[in-house]
């Protein structure tokens, strides 16, 4: 499986061409998604977590 963003290089002859020959899968995702990667859910909310969370001083 072939995962790309859309973006101009991944889309050029010289990458699916040797890709659709194999027959390897083409997937595209949207440029930029970080709603679709659940990793970038997390990461949000161990910021939020850590930010809002200020140590007292002894």
């Amino acid at each position: 499986l072939f995962m790309d963003d859309n973006a101009p290089p991944h889309d050029a002859r010289i990458v699916t061409a040797p890709l659709q020959e194999v027959g390897v899968p083409h997937m595209v995702w949207p440029a930029m998604s970080p709603d679709l990667n659940p990793i970038e859910q997390v990461w949000d909310q161990l910021n939020s977590h850590v930010c809002n969370n200020i140590p007292s001083l002894l």
